[in-house]
This record gives structure tokens, C-alpha cells and sequence, in this order.
């Protein structure tokens, strides 16, 4: 006797827009945000598995980026489709608790978890984070307040915390 398996084909589809910090690449899985890369990012999956062109599922996505940009938006409130592990899931969901303009160390994030010998997970876990300034992977920093790490590049991770912190009068393209 054979079983028949089905296989699910999730529907992708991708946008590239415009933004001070250069392209941002947008993609959704089945309708939803599912990523946000920017140019030369890290981690940054082949250019082949974000779908076809079609600028329809991110109407709402370039509303609050746009809004963001323009110092009006703080916090963003769009469905997201995370694809991690659990361990990775539960630091990206504390990464949106970190408030527009403040910081937190790997240390407190992994303390915050209830793991605190886990800040290098953490680490690695913030550095696979699919959806870039939505999900404010760039609010984390290192135990003695310094730059560290970002997929983005640390000249964009600078230029966001201060745009935040309101320590530049406006957002210049940086490419």
C-alpha cells in the first residue's frame, strides 16, 4: 500500500524599494513580511528564492517604512512570517520589545531570556534575523556600549541608532 504526501508550496514573492539606508529588498511568504534585506547584508539568501517580482503584498510594509524613515513611526505593527528556530523566534520577539531609540546588550537580552550565559546565542540568533529595522535588530550592542556586529554593515547600524537618537537632523543616503 503507498500513502500519497502532499508538499506545501508557499506562494514568495519579492519588492525592492528605496531608502536612505539604500535598496531595501522586501519579501513576502504567502501574502506575509517574511523579509527585509539590504544590499550586501549578511546572510542574505540567494536572490532566487524571494519569488517573483509584485510590489501588491507590501503596500502596508512601505507605508510604515516610509513613515519610519520620516521620523513619524516608532513602532511597527505588521504580521510577520519568522521562519528560525524557537530559540531564534523568542530573540527576535524580544528584539521588537527594545523601545525606538534605546539599546540593550546581548548580555541583558540573553538575561531577559532567562539564559544569562547565552549572549553569543543571542548574538547569532539577532544576526539571522530575516526582517532588518522591523524587527530593530540594530538597537543591540555590545557590554561596553560599542558597535558590534550587523548584518547591514556597522556604518548603517550607526546611522540608525542616531537617527533614533535624534543625533542626526536627517536621515543621508548612505549608498
Amino acid at each position: 500500500m503507498t500513502t500519497a504526501r502532499t508538499t506545501t508550496t508557499r506562494s514568495r514573492r519579492h519588492t525592492v524599494i528605496d531608502s536612505p539606508y539604500g535598496p531595501l529588498t522586501l519579501v513576502a511568504t504567502d501574502g506575509v513580511l517574511a523579509g527585509l534585506y539590504m544590499t550586501d547584508q549578511r546572510h542574505r539568501p540567494p536572490e532566487e528564492t524571494f519569488g517573483e517580482p509584485d510590489p501588491g503584498p507590501f503596500t502596508e510594509a512601505i507605508r510604515q517604512l516610509d513613515a519610519y524613515f520620516a521620523g513619524g513611526l516608532r513602532e511597527f505593527t505588521l504580521p510577520l512570517h519568522l521562519d528560525g528556530t524557537p530559540f531564534q523566534r523568542t530573540v527576535w520577539a524580544q528584539l521588537q520589545r527594545i523601545p525606538y531609540g534605546e539599546t540593550r546588550s546581548y548580555g541583558e537580552l540573553a538575561e531577559i531570556l532567562g539564559k544569562p550565559g547565552a549572549s553569543r546565542a543571542v548574538g547569532l540568533a539577532n544576526g539571522k534575523n530575516p526582517v532588518g529595522i522591523i524587527v530593530p535588530c540594530h538597537r543591540v550592542i555590545g557590554a561596553s556600549g560599542s558597535l558590534t556586529g550587523y548584518g547591514g554593515g556597522l556604518d548603517r547600524k550607526q546611522q540608525l541608532l542616531a537617527f533614533e537618537n535624534g543625533t542626526q537632523d536627517t536621515v543621508q543616503a548612505l549608498f
